[in-house]
């Protein structure tokens, strides 16, 4: 009896050490990736064992970021998805067979086969054929006209013969849940998921989340490593289903427990065994090129997809895992089953990868009582080599620019009205002795002469990337079309 209490202690001992660690190692970690604030949530065999909130919502503001600060769910969203469309497999109204043809008809790719041979299940595994599309919605397109424009688009590879990530076939799945259920994606969602579970600070939708006292501030990193707060730009509304999602620490790990507990909430089953067990299943095989850098570290031996799950072995188990990425915003979140243990990180800077490291390490306290590995530097350091080499890259293309080359029209001639067929309209515009391409949404570029008709092209929002645009012209010497990103927008007469 004597040991049998002082197992107990050991382990409580275990958890508070644990804990304690985690904290300073977060607290450390959150300077060096210089992140204004996170919160982190861990649970545990069904409970919480760890739960914070550190830093501010927004760098020069007193408020603190707690675990009751809502943030951006991102791509974490696409698990949630899933699990609704779970719920209508369930209930006989769908199957994971089906053919989408059927079901929401308004869907037509560009290859025919794919058209007619794309399943329910098709829509949550990224192998499809379709490349990333996100311009589509970065541009604020209806979902109607993303959908209609779908077919358009020439497919990346052959119908389920390879894998990339993209948003726009979870966008679909949302359709077919409202076309199926009746409801909206928006109002299945929060009904049948976030309402039996607790989550009362949880929404399908920023806008639905305004009156929520404590929300964060998104921010980016510039390339003097000064970290400074960005607007929240609300474009992921249209693809809602795949992304949309707020939530905090303090509901997300009632999602944890829920998922760890066979999708389980206060003794009832909201999923049947087999259409639970079919979410975490490897459904498609994770390309190198599309997975996360930090396999160069972690080492996997296979890489997989479930139903809105990456998949990796992790120290003999099956973890599964996902993040979440918006404009100055991330999301990471982290379950091993066999483990009955969940881990939920949410950040309020771009691409801060200390999530990753977060996870890890969390993994490596709960689950294997192990504190030797420093995640936080070695990712720190992997993360900066690619960004040094893409510096590298830029160098050595800024190298090969042609100098004391002239356009070869007056800057005037470039101006007009131009189209893609898939992604719309785009204007250029003379203005100031310099070029400005418009794109609807509010997204503009001012665009600077490079060499001959290339031009370097800087956005309004100036945390986006830059884009070279190039022109050309036609047998008249007009300018018949630009060439940015590999889409070719052609000026209309």
């Amino acid at each position: 009896m004597l040991c049998f209490f002082l197992s107990i202690d050991s382990s409580l001992f275990s958890q508070k050490n644990n804990s304690v660690v985690y904290e300073r190692y977060i607290q450390n970690a959150l300077q060096v990736w210089k992140t204004p604030g996170m919160s982190v949530v861990v649970v545990k065999d069904g409970k919480v064992v760890y739960k914070n909130g550190f830093g501010v919502t927004e760098l020069g503001k007193p408020n603190p970021f707690t675990t009751a600060t809502l943030s951006i769910c991102a791509s974490t969203t696409k698990a949630m998805t899933a699990v609704c469309m779970g719920m209508l497999v369930d209930e006989g109204k769908i199957k994971w067979t089906d053919k989408v043809s059927d079901v929401y008809p308004e869907l037509k790719l560009f290859d025919n086969y794919a058209s007619s041979e794309l399943t329910v299940k098709d829509l949550f595994t990224h192998n499809t054929g379709l490349g990333n599309g996100d311009w589509l919605w970065v541009l604020g397109n209806s979902t109607d006209t993303i959908v209609n424009r779908m077919r358009l688009m020439n497919p990346a590879y052959s119908f389920r013969s390879s894998f990339i990530y993209q948003n726009l076939m979870y966008m679909v799945a949302g359709q077919v849940i409202q076309k199926v259920s009746g409801k909206p994606w928006t109002n299945f969602i929060k009904e049948r998921l976030f309402t039996p579970l607790g989550m009362q600070h949880t929404y399908p939708s920023y806008q639905l989340s305004i009156n929520e006292p404590s929300h964060i501030t998104p921010h980016f990193m510039y390339e003097d490593s000064v970290v400074k707060p960005i607007p929240y730009i609300d474009d992921v509304k249209n693809v809602s289903s795949a992304g949309s999602v707020w939530s905090c620490a303090d509901d997300i790990s009632k999602w944890m427990m829920f998922m760890l507990d066979s999708a389980t909430v206060n003794g009832k089953k909201l999923l049947k065994p087999e259409t639970y067990n079919e979410l975490f299943k490897p459904q498609a095989m994770v390309t190198d090129d599309q997975f996360y850098p930090t396999q160069q570290i972690t080492k996997p031996h296979w890489k997989t997809y479930g139903l809105g799950w990456f998949q990796e072995d992790y120290h003999g188990n099956m973890l599964q895992f996902h993040t979440g990425s918006l404009d100055g915003a991330v999301a990471i979140i982290g379950l091993i089953p066999d483990q009955h243990f969940g881990v939920y990180i949410f950040g309020n800077r771009d691409h801060t990868e200390l999530r990753h490291a977060l996870m890890y390490k969390a993994i490596d306290l709960w689950c294997f009582n192990d504190n030797t590995h420093d995640w936080s530097s070695d990712f720190f350091a992997l993360y900066k080599k690619l960004k040094d080499d893409a510096k590298k890259k830029e160098n050595e293309k800024e190298a090969k620019r042609v100098s004391n080359t002239i356009p070869s029209l007056e800057m005037s001639a470039y101006e007009g009205k131009y189209n893609n067929e898939i992604f719309g309209n785009a204007e250029i515009v003379f203005h100031n002795d310099s070029l400005l391409l418009k794109y609807p949404n509010n997204i503009t570029l001012h665009l600077t002469h490079w060499h001959y008709d290339t031009f370097l092209g800087k956005y309004n929002y100036t945390w986006f990337d830059k884009s070279f645009v190039q022109f050309s012209l036609n047998d008249l010497g007009k300018v018949s079309q630009f060439e940015m990103d590999g889409m070719v927008y052609k000026k209309k007469e």
